[in-house]
């Protein structure tokens, strides 16, 4: 079967994911996290591209992540290729270490940018791993409530869309419910207070 090409284009934002074959693990310990993670560095050094979020789980990867000379099929078969390589030797594995090839979702609204960064942050607490996304230790999500400084990332981006004080404003989005509303004012999310009955606002 013929594969589907994949779109990219300069400065093209996805939200890619990576899965273990058969939905196996592909962390065993807490050197296999710190090995992806060197690794992503690595490959980012050499096909230079700005990466937003992340969360390491035990059997997939999430990446949030904009392109900008390098396509992103270059990217990610040199970052599953050099990680497989690194499991099967360690691990005296062989064959595939990856299910198929990486999904990715092309992010092509503020509004999903946002959201997908939420949805990786909270997979940790969604999976039951860990009561609040920022304890769990192999995501991005501390960056964004506590600024803390993770080299791999740039947080700037996506923080532009709150107001000030940015962190705060994120946290709560990360903490709100399904019945919270947001709303969009001079290119920032803010959320409609329960009290608000101003009318049209999304």
């Amino acid at each position: 079967m013929v594969r589907s090409v994949r779109l990219w284009y300069k400065g093209a934002k996805y939200h890619v994911t990576s899965r273990g074959i058969r939905r196996s693990s592909l962390f065993f310990d807490n050197d296999d996290f710190e090995k992806y993670l060197a690794l992503l560095k690595e490959t980012k050094e050499r096909y230079p591209f700005n990466l937003h979020t992340y969360c390491l789980m035990t059997n997939h990867i999430h990446l949030q992540l904009e392109t900008l000379e390098t396509p992103l099929s270059t990217i990610m078969k040199h970052l599953n290729t050099k990680f497989a390589k690194y499991i099967n030797k360690k691990y005296n594995f062989s064959g595939h270490v990856f299910e198929k090839r990486y999904g990715d979702e092309l992010l092509n609204s503020p509004e999903y940018e946002i959201d997908v960064s939420k949805y990786i942050h909270l997979n940790p607490t969604s999976a039951g791993m860990v009561v609040n996304p920022e304890d769990y230790p192999w995501s991005s999500c501390r960056a964004y409530i506590f600024g803390e400084s993770i080299p791999l990332i740039d947080p700037q981006p996506l923080l532009s869309y709150f107001p000030d004080p940015p962190l705060s404003h994120y946290e709560n989005y990360l903490n709100a419910l399904p019945t919270d509303k947001f709303f969009w004012e001079d290119g920032k999310i803010h959320m409609l207070d329960k009290e608000d009955v101003r009318c049209g606002l999304k």
